[in-house]
């Protein structure tokens, strides 16, 4: 079977309900990013963190997964699968997709503010003041905010290099590192992108399906069928 990797991006999960930063009446409006999604802002002002988090993870669980997530699961009987999102919910996963690679962590998990190996599955509870590790650090959302490195790059880099097809949904790639992960394709590799506002300067080898995620990865899998 071919290896198809998906990067997928906010515009992935939009469908479901998960409120996105930069949609209209999205986060940015609500909080300044630096203090909510940022390393300085941790340090300044933890308790807002942890609260906006609790309300990511808790808004997570009351979201189901879209057609588009339900498709690309579906996709494995197929293909290869191999997922790597920049969002940090599980509608993946709970799509029933078993080869999930988060590049920016993880809302089902809490991590030590010291070890940044230290990682524990809390599932849809609550992070507090308080609550710490083994080491006796804080618990502090597994997140990976601006200001941090982005240790899981080096796991998506190869996956990308190995792709017979790479499609990337729902995101703006604008994110870096994130979003250079599209020049790993080998010069083989058909690349396409699905997303209802697709931007302008994209190289000319990339295939366009302007739609949002469900629509769009129909008919990604569409054109595949024709393809093969």
């Amino acid at each position: 079977m071919k290896k198809l990797v998906v990067l997928s991006g906010a515009g992935m999960s939009a469908e479901s309900g998960i409120r996105t930063f930069r949609d209209s009446n999205g986060l940015w409006e609500e909080y300044d990013v630096m203090e909510v999604a940022s390393i300085q802002g941790w340090r300044k002002n933890p308790e807002l963190m942890l609260r906006f988090y609790n309300e990511r993870r808790k808004q997570m669980y009351e979201c189901q997964p879209n057609k588009g997530h339900l498709l690309l699961a579906e996709l494995e009987k197929s293909f290869k699968v191999q997922i790597i999102t920049q969002n940090v919910d599980n509608l993946h996963e709970r799509a029933g997709s078993k080869k999930v690679l988060h590049l920016h962590g993880e809302l089902s998990k809490a991590r030590s503010s010291v070890d940044s190996s230290l990682i524990y599955p809390i599932g849809d509870k609550e992070i507090k003041i308080g609550e710490k590790c083994k080491k006796g650090s804080q618990l502090r959302p597994f997140i990976v905010w601006f200001g941090e490195e982005v240790p899981a790059m080096d796991l998506a880099i190869p996956m990308v290099e190995s792709a017979d097809i790479l499609c990337v949904i729902g995101t703006s790639l604008n994110v870096y590192p994130a979003a250079g992960l599209l020049h790993y394709a080998s010069q083989y590799c058909p690349i396409w992108l699905i997303d209802p506002n697709p931007p302008a300067d994209l190289p000319k080898r990339v295939n366009v399906i302007a739609k949002g995620a469900g629509e769009g990865v129909a008919e990604f899998i569409d054109k595949l069928r024709h393809e093969r």
